[in-house]
């Protein structure tokens, strides 16, 4: 009789909401994997318009699922859905359903999603939210169920040819056998005896990657990442790469997610960060297209810093004052916050949701590598010792709409993380020759595969870019960044004799989208030696009739490769010539 009582109770509400939003959560990550498997056959069919499409759907559905849960959540707790109390009661019934799961620090992190909008919290609340401090990843590098060895023994061929067909894909290879041999002998020359692979490719793009690590005869380890292109004449392997700094810039944080259908994502972290032991968790979260996870991360370990290092200042960033943005960052962790000014010096006119719109392009957009990721935070808490004077007086009189102080903290309301990296101006300056000059050259790379993804960063100043420590050239300031095909490109007009004694602005109209640029090299500031050598190299960039064809074969849908790779990782082999990818 008891017992038949106790089962007719009604489930309490706290209980009923854990349910829920765990339910919410694994339909997120159900809706995850469903966009996520679609990028093997969109990479089959060579569907790479679709292929974006799901890129950006995948970017959309946390906020979605966000929304749809707290919608759940308010129709079942009604007016106690910001019930303090009962809040604590849910954090603990929750923590009990996932204390078993893998990845449960993925499901503690869209539950802290759920709390922070309901009750708009300022910096943390230790009541109610699980601390990102304490949500330390818990992967297993062993990759359990996902992790393939392999020992090559006296037929290396054979193995590779296995290992390509049981990726089982739909169409054929170019020449299977000639991929097999070109990988093994490749391979053989390092003296690799075995592998360990991830059985899941990684997508991304028009690209397909095995990832792993290789085992040489000595005892050393190295990662190894093998791509795949899709061609007209099917599969190929194009590229091996082995070279450690070139995998992490393939992971880095100037390049889109990756789309890779892994069951235990925790391990599969885990084990990439065994491989590249320098590259920050959250950029490995962020890649893999776990961007919530990557921001957590992100925060857990920029505000462990502080906490371990009271005496951690908050400065100024290296570089000009930006008209835009107020930039500080801690001494001695590598990240910037940037801030949106109240109001923009002439002759900037746009106003805070223009910018806010750039960032919202780049995060929705392929990077290809030459834009760094920026994270969007709210609401941050940072104590007020931290920071340098001169810094705090500029955020508190130029971006008082977002900061303000709390008694002995400074609460920031809305700002922009990114990793940091050296002012390419600030970097050519302080450089020798031979550095400096690879820099600028890089620079006019970047700014040819920004085109070509028809992006025109809008300020070519070398003061809007910056280097990585690898050396890469990336572009960082996004309030100028517009379209190629939004610009008007003109040729400067022929210069009348009344107008030699007159500014510029005073002769040339220049219209809202209009761009000349003939006129970019006298703004750069680099020595003349240099100068010459990025015209030399890359002095296209500067002709009006280079950017205007660009735009017509962007308009008639042609799509230019910009390998995430060096040329001198791509594979050469007769029956299975290494070329880009066809559009």
């Amino acid at each position: 009789m008891s017992s038949s009582i106790a089962s007719s109770q009604p489930t309490p509400p706290e209980r009923r909401a854990a349910a829920l939003i765990l339910d919410g959560f694994d339909d997120y990550n159900a809706r995850f994997s469903d966009i996520t498997r679609r990028a093997r056959r969109r990479f089959e069919r060579r569907d790479w318009r679709q292929a974006q499409a799901d890129a950006v759907a995948r970017i959309d559905l946390y906020a979605q699922c966000l929304h749809e849960t707290l919608a759940r959540l308010e129709a079942l707790l009604d007016d106690r859905v910001r019930s303090r109390p009962l809040w604590r009661s849910i954090r603990k019934a929750y923590a009990a359903r996932i204390e078993r799961l893998p990845d449960r620090e993925l499901y503690k992190t869209f539950y802290n999603s759920l709390v922070r909008r309901f009750f708009l919290i300022d910096g943390v609340a230790p009541d109610l939210e699980f601390l990102a401090l304490q949500i330390a990843p818990m992967g297993d590098a062993a990759c359990p169920g996902e992790l393939r060895h392999q020992r090559f023994g006296d037929d290396a061929v054979a193995v590779w040819r296995r290992i390509f067909e049981a990726l089982g894909y739909a169409n054929v290879w170019a020449d299977l056998g000639a991929c097999a041999s070109a990988v093994a002998q490749a391979l053989q020359q390092r003296g690799v005896l075995g592998i360990s692979m991830l059985r899941t490719p990684f997508y991304r793009e028009r690209r397909a990657y095995l990832v792993g690590q290789a085992h040489g005869a000595s005892g050393a380890s190295y990662p190894v990442v093998i791509a795949l292109i899709n061609a007209v004449d099917g599969i190929r392997v194009d590229a091996l790469i082995v070279d450690e700094q070139q995998i992490s810039n393939l992971f880095g944080f100037s390049r889109s997610h990756f789309h890779a259908d892994l069951a235990r994502v925790g391990d599969a972290v885990a084990f990439l960060h065994a491989l590249l032991p320098r590259k920050p968790l959250d950029e490995l979260y962020t890649v893999i297209g776990r961007i919530k996870q990557g921001k957590t991360e992100r925060y857990r370990q920029v505000f462990r810093h502080l906490a371990e290092h009271p005496q951690e200042r908050l400065v100024r960033a290296d570089g000009e004052r930006g008209m835009v943005m107020a930039v500080f960052t801690p001494r001695d962790y590598p990240v910037v916050f940037k801030l949106i000014r109240d109001r923009f010096a002439y002759p900037k006119d746009a106003v805070r949701a223009d910018v806010e719109e750039k960032y919202r392009l780049v995060f929705r957009r392929d990077r290809i590598g030459r834009l760094v990721d920026a994270q969007e935070f709210h609401r941050l808490r940072f104590a007020r010792r931290q920071f340098a004077e001169d810094m705090l007086d500029e955020l508190l009189r130029e971006c008082a709409q977002t900061v303000q102080l709390e008694g002995d903290d400074v609460l920031i309301r809305h700002c922009y993380i990114e990793r940091r990296v050296r002012p390419l101006d600030v970097y050519v300056r302080e450089s020798g020759i031979a550095m400096a000059e690879r820099a600028v050259l890089d620079y006019g790379q970047a700014i040819k595969d920004l085109a070509r993804s028809n992006l025109f960063p809008g300020d070519l100043l070398l003061k809007n870019f910056g280097v990585t420590r690898h050396g890469r050239v990336l572009f960082y300031d996004y309030d100028e960044l517009c379209l190629v095909d939004e610009c008007r490109f003109r040729a400067v007009p022929p210069m009348r004799e009344e107008d030699e004694t007159r500014p510029l602005d005073e002769w040339l109209y220049a219209g809202k989208d209009d761009v000349f640029p003939e006129l970019f090299p006298q703004f750069l500031g680099i020595a003349p030696a240099l100068r010459a050598r990025l015209r030399a190299l890359h002095g296209d960039i500067f002709d009006p009739g280079w950017w205007r064809e660009l735009q017509v074969r962007l308009a008639a849908g042609e799509h230019f490769d910009v390998p995430p790779y060096p040329d001198s990782a791509r594979l050469r082999y007769d029956a299975c010539e290494a070329a880009p990818p066809a559009a």
